[in-house]
């Protein structure tokens, strides 16, 4: 119920360059950027990615 407008709850779908791979994710996007805690893909890809951003 606290939503506002500097913090925003988004669906995050990160797909795997490297694997194919596909997490789908709860983030938060705060002042142009988006935050999932997503660190590394299960092949130990850390970098190269897909990712879709939806708002709830």
């Amino acid at each position: 119920m606290g939503m506002t407008a500097v913090t925003m709850r988004v669906k995050v779908t990160i797909r795997c360059k490297h694997c194919g791979e596909k997490f789908v994710l709860k983030g938060r996007r705060e002042k142009g950027r988006v935050d999932t805690g997503f660190k590394m893909c299960i092949c130990n890809n850390n970098s190269d990615f897909h990712i879709e951003t939806h708002d709830f």
